[in-house]
């Protein structure tokens, strides 16, 4: 392996991830292996921040006139209307939902988490989208009660 072939192997590395590299060419091997630094530490500062008695309570928010009651996702993971990807959604807007229904399925660590409904009423709106990761006491569903 020639000093060029060398060089250009160690350019390709610059710019990516790539921290170990073990090439064999006619009989010669070469290994090229770099430690990545990290220059700062960055903290995220959290976007929103919920206390734990909020999210087990049902809220209520006034909204052109209606009282809606919130439902919140209790964990963090990723947001399903519909138990499977060709199944029809657990439920849609407008449509009437009873206390201890299925409105939807939040995965976790490859378990389906059941999300139901805390009170009778009918869907006013779905705040996620399908597939979308939720946040732990992130608004899902704003329910009229009937």
């Amino acid at each position: 392996m020639e000093l060029d072939e060398i060089r250009e192997l160690l350019e390709l590395l610059k710019d990516t991830d790539i921290t170990e590299l073990q090439v064999e060419r006619d009989g010669t091997k070469i290994k090229i292996r770099r430690e990545k630094f990290i220059s700062s530490w960055e903290i995220p500062s959290p976007t929103k921040q919920v206390s734990q008695p909020e999210v087990k309570e049902i809220k209520e928010e006034a909204v052109e006139g209606k009282k809606l009651i919130t439902i919140a996702s209790p964990i963090v993971g990723i947001f399903h209307r519909a138990p499977s990807p060709e199944a029809s959604p657990f439920v849609e807007v407008g449509g009437t939902v009873k206390k201890g229904q299925v409105l939807c399925i939040i995965e976790a660590m490859k378990l389906m988490n059941e999300i139901e409904s805390d009170a009778d009423g009918i869907v006013s709106k779905i705040l996620v989208e399908n597939g979308q990761p939720v946040e732990y006491g992130e608004p899902l569903f704003l329910i009229e009660p009937i």
